[in-house]
């Protein structure tokens, strides 16, 4: 009886110590990779009125603002500052994963140094132009542009070879013209370019649909396309895809969280478990939705090996498109 009781005790000390090891983040953040109003806001956003809504955090998730090479400075500041902060999910994209197949995040870095977590949903890239703009269809913008595409600049969150740069480069060859002569300016994040082009200082701006939503609520933009393979449901039903337009132009954007390299393995199942609550609530669901996104759950390991399939074909494709050797 004393060694059963023994037994019991020495279970209910492991067990305590168990629990006592178990994460449990401190001071939960995102960080947005950008200026605050484009798309790696959104994406914070998503995560951090999402879990608050479905009720999964002790404390309050903030959104950190961490601009610079399209994701490169986030990417450089978890892996050499904070490389086991578990607090920290950072927001990616697919325009990130295509930076890091042609090595943009810097000398040493690829997609083996972050922990793939958690994804937001998926989002797709739309042909967009202001208000007041002249076109009312694709097929008017690229009539135009065909004629002169000198006349035009296009401009979006991102330098040459990124995912918006790629999106132009589409819509200047469905216009028929050489993609490597086009007019094309890089902002830090569709927050600026989505200013550049109410500003007039582009015409077209190649950006997602979903960070969209309360310019086109606001009346200030207008959309020509939205480059799905299919036309979407809700809000965005009313816009024509490229493809029923004429125009091969598709792209699709997945929105998503990484951790540090570092990060212990509690700290990444924590989060990991958090994601897999999150895609069964309705207070996450309504988030998503929300902010423009269409459901793509997937998480922890499974996700991690996703990325890192995709970021290798994307390194297959930029080989042959000749962005990198």
């Amino acid at each position: 009886m004393k060694t059963f009781k023994k037994s019991l005790l020495a279970l209910s000390f492991i067990g305590m110590a168990s629990m006592a090891s178990a994460y449990e983040p401190s001071k939960p953040t995102c960080i947005a990779p950008a200026k605050p109003g484009g798309g790696f806001d959104l994406t914070c956003r998503v995560v951090s009125t999402g879990f608050e809504r479905a009720q999964l955090l002790d404390k309050p998730m903030a959104v950190k603002f961490m601009p610079g090479g399209v994701g490169a400075v986030a990417y450089n500041h978890i892996n050499k500052v904070n490389p086991d902060d578990g607090d920290a999910l950072v927001a990616f994209s697919s325009g990130s994963l295509l930076n890091l197949a042609q090595g943009k995040f810097g000398k040493g870095l690829d997609e083996n140094d972050a922990r793939w977590v958690g994804t937001a949903g998926v989002d797709y890239g739309a042909i967009i132009v202001s208000s007041d703009a002249p076109w009312q269809t694709l097929g008017d913008l690229v009539t135009d542009m065909r004629k002169d595409p000198t006349a035009f600049v296009l401009g979006a969150g991102g330098g040459v070879g990124s995912q918006d740069w790629m999106k132009a480069a589409i819509l200047m060859k469905a216009s028929g013209n050489d993609p490597k002569k086009m007019r094309y300016v890089a902002y830090e994040g569709g927050g600026e370019a989505t200013a550049a082009l109410m500003g007039g200082h582009i015409k077209v701006y190649p950006g997602d649909i979903g960070e969209m939503k309360g310019q086109l609520d606001a009346g200030k933009v207008r959309v020509l396309a939205v480059m799905s393979p299919e036309r979407l449901e809700g809000e965005f039903s009313s816009i024509p895809t490229a493809h029923e337009q004429g125009f091969n132009a598709e792209w699709t954007i997945m929105r998503g969280y990484y951790l540090g390299p570092k990060v212990s393995d509690d700290a990444y199942e924590y989060w990991s478990n958090k994601f897999a609550e999150a895609y069964k609530t309705d207070g996450f669901k309504q988030t998503v939705a929300e902010k423009g996104l269409m459901p793509f759950y997937m998480h922890g390991e499974a996700l991690d090996e996703y990325v890192k399939v995709r970021v290798q074909d994307m390194r297959e494709l930029a080989k042959a498109a000749g962005l990198i050797k």
